[in-house]
């Protein structure tokens, strides 16, 4: 896996942890890998949904938006996405054309969510978790 900016803090977020977890709640039809974010080890259109919360964010890249990419790479034709991040300008650059971007490429229903404005927490708590430029995107291929 490509090193991000994670530290001893995130020590205990490991497979077997990933694995009981899903145990726990009754998920049987998944599975766990470390990987590259960058370089994803699945053929196009594999999946029938893509989703991440806070990951992209950690990962080191001057191309954030190239990530995305790759991760959309994944997602079957008429498999739906989501991802929430971290969408603040100086680390993924412009959203709103990267929205347009992916529409021009044929996706639907994608939507850029701010998520600080109350949907999911309020402007002072993001700026107090230092979670500023938090939205979800999400769509359909």
């Amino acid at each position: 896996m490509r090193q991000s900016g994670w530290g001893k803090e995130y020590a205990s977020f490991n497979k077997p942890l990933c694995e009981n977890n899903a145990k726990a709640e009754g998920v049987s039809n998944t599975s766990f890998r470390r990987g590259d974010a960058t370089k994803l080890s699945f053929a196009d259109e594999t999946f029938d949904a893509v989703m991440s919360n806070y990951v992209y964010h950690n990962i080191l890249s001057s191309d954030r938006q190239a990530i995305l990419l790759e991760t959309l790479r994944t997602l079957k034709k008429g498999g739906t996405f989501a991802i929430h991040d971290i969408f603040s300008k100086s680390k993924y650059g412009d959203m709103q054309a990267f929205v347009k971007k992916l529409k021009d490429m044929g996706y639907e229903k994608v939507e850029l969510i701010d998520t600080t404005n109350g949907k999911f927490m309020s402007k002072s708590e993001s700026v107090w978790m230092e979670l500023s430029g938090s939205a979800l995107l999400v769509g359909r291929k």
